[in-house]
């Protein structure tokens, strides 16, 4: 026995001094990776300007001289600090350059098109934004009265299109993973670059591979200019490697491409910086999640043993599987416009059906919380669940929310989304809630939380496969919502095994994800 007891000390003492260190490495990765973030916009003056309910960031060099407008667009469901690359490398090398959130995204609470396949409304509503951004960026001092363009996916689009109707004042366009209508003409547009993501889908390589040939003589092929940047008809394609849609605005691929493009267009040689954020916001990531691991040994203990299902395979299968394929069928011809927000009302009722369904099978089988053996779902202490639900929570939403909207994209709700991150509560709830409780327990299947994010995400897919047209860009997050799984989900199972309850961890992942896709998707309008 007091050989036993020694082991427990000596284990409780590795493992505290182990804490210790991990919080100093992980806080010191926080902060080298904040200060190297922040460098990127050194030598620059970046302003902040509203008009009406349009915000922008103006971004110049201290050292005021002539210089193109170069006006930098963002994609759906972005907003203007996701183009932060662009527009730093851009504006340290001479360039003046304007940012803004479309309507209905970011900071910009004006309403978005409430269906993506109004595109004249949706055209409308963009260029009605475009516009006073392209006349901040030439009124600038030291604009001298060229213009260039820069738009992300949805905006490839609309920035074509203006280019199109004010062919005296766009120079250049530089377009990344553009969606392009079928209507949309390309062949007139002045010097093209288009830089795709390696990884992305294939059709859309073969669209891009449609434009740089449209109207121009020559072997159509990636890498290869078409066309002359001395007279206006320059066009190319770049495939930056190992990135895809989102990834594509950090290439520094791309980004020396941008840059090198606009000054041929130009005449310029405006210096070699590239905002090679990514290491540095992976840094700061890991740091993050690193500092939850000895941040969780703080928390107070909630149960006096592992509380969940604590199902085995065999019982766990048949549960996590039938919400993955029923909760498609069940919204497939159900109304899912419920709420303000383009897609995630969607998402909500995705999440909250998937989660009654789960919660469904748990009582069909009797297990957990629903179990006749009382004794296997022992009652929280219930002041130290809600000191532990208050701090884990605030630390999964504030931690990366804060460091996430200043550096990646807008992640923290303005006050005309507070209720929309309340109703989305209501969905996520139900998922993470009955998802945490369904894998964790004592005997509970090994990895059995990993099958069910999994199960999730296609099922996921298979309802973009049942109705492509109203959820095609859900493909695009799904990538975002792996990276979410892997992150909270690690850090819910160190909370987990510190509380010994599933519903801080679910709780705290579900406040938080239900603000990123409140925030995240933009408000609509009738």
């Amino acid at each position: 026995m007091l050989l036993a007891v020694s082991r427990k000390l000596l284990d409780a003492s590795w493992a505290g001094r182990a804490s210790t260190a991990v919080a100093v490495v992980a806080i010191a990765a926080i902060c080298v990776g904040l200060w190297q973030l922040g460098q990127a916009t050194q030598g620059l003056q970046v302003q902040s300007e509203r008009i009406g309910q349009l915000p922008l960031t103006v971004y110049r060099p201290l050292e005021a001289r002539a210089a193109p407008a170069v006006v930098i667009a963002h994609g759906f469901a972005g907003s203007q600090q996701l183009m932060q690359p662009y527009a730093t490398t851009l504006a340290r090398a001479g360039y003046i350059v304007v940012t803004f959130d479309f309507p209905g995204h970011g900071r910009n609470a004006d309403p978005f098109v409430s269906s993506l396949m109004d595109q004249e409304k949706r055209l409308r509503i963009l260029l009605n934004a475009l516009g006073p951004a392209v006349d901040l960026a030439l009124s600038q001092p030291g604009a001298d009265g060229r213009l260039a363009l820069v738009g992300h996916s949805m905006a490839g689009d609309v920035l074509a299109r203006y280019a199109l109707a004010h062919p005296d004042q766009v120079s250049a366009l530089v377009l990344l993973s553009p969606y392009l209508a079928e209507d949309t003409q390309t062949a007139n547009l002045p010097n093209l670059l288009l830089i795709y993501g390696a990884l992305e889908p294939e059709m859309l390589h073969r669209q891009g591979m449609e434009v740089l040939s449209d109207g121009r003589d020559g072997a159509a092929e990636p890498g290869v200019t078409l066309g002359s940047l001395g007279d206006g008809t320059g066009r190319r394609l770049l495939l930056a490697g190992g990135v895809e849609h989102i990834g594509v605005l950090y290439a520094s691929e791309g980004l020396s491409a941008a840059l090198d493009w606009l000054d041929q267009t130009f005449g310029r040689s405006g210096g070699g910086f590239i905002d090679k954020r990514g290491p540095w916001l992976g840094l700061l990531y890991l740091g993050l999640v690193g500092l939850a691991w000895p941040l969780s040994r703080l928390l107070p203990r909630v149960a006096e043993r592992p509380t969940g299902a604590g199902l085995p395979w065999r019982r766990l299968l048949p549960i996590a599987i039938a919400p993955a394929v029923l909760t498609p069928l069940i919204l497939w011809k159900l109304p899912t416009d419920f709420l303000p927000v383009l897609i995630g009302d969607y998402l909500a009722l995705h999440f909250g059906v998937y989660g009654a369904l789960t919660a469904l099978g748990l009582w069909a089988l009797r297990a957990g919380p629903f179990s006749v053996q009382k004794t296997q779902s022992p009652e929280p202490r219930l002041r130290g669940y809600v000191l532990a639900t208050v701090v884990t929570a605030a630390y999964f939403t504030l931690a990366f929310g804060v460091s996430t909207d200043s550096f990646v994209t807008a992640l923290l709700p303005g006050l005309e989304r507070i209720w929309v991150v309340a109703a989305m509560l209501g969905g996520t709830l139900a998922y993470f809630m009955a998802n945490e409780w369904l894998t964790r327990g004592e005997g509970a299947a090994r990895g059995g939380d990993v099958l069910t994010k999994v199960l999730f995400l296609l099922s996921l897919l298979l309802a973009v496969m049942l109705n492509l047209n109203e959820l095609f860009f859900l493909i695009i997050i799904v990538p975002a919502i792996l990276v979410f799984f892997v992150v909270y989900g690690l850090m819910s199972g160190w909370v987990y095994r510190r509380t010994q309850h599933p519903f801080v961890g679910a709780v705290a992942s579900a406040i938080a994800f239900a603000v990123a896709t409140a925030v995240t998707f933009p408000l609509v309008g009738a």
